[in-house]
């Protein structure tokens, strides 16, 4: 597989790792009275903690599925075939 299969591999599991680290360390704010705000928002978001983490969490699997083809632990393209 090229360079382009492998980023829209990692395209892809970067955002669904997203989706699994988002709600680690969600701490609700407490009574919030002001017009307009959410209540189930976070206090703090930690926005790029998050995006840093998952960043790392994807290199690692796309890393593991990349060296399990190349070290022929798994044979990618027979798993493919008709």
């Amino acid at each position: 597989m090229g360079w382009a299969t492998w980023a829209a591999i990692y395209f892809t599991v970067w955002w669904t790792v997203l989706f699994m680290v988002l709600p680690f360390g969600r701490k609700q704010e407490g009574d919030v009275d002001e017009v307009g705000h959410q209540p189930g928002a976070p206090a703090r978001p930690m926005i790029i903690k998050k995006f840093l983490w998952t960043s790392v969490i994807s290199a690692v699997l796309v890393l593991l599925a990349w060296a399990s083809g190349h070290f022929g632990l798994v044979d990618w393209r027979a798993l493919f075939r008709e």
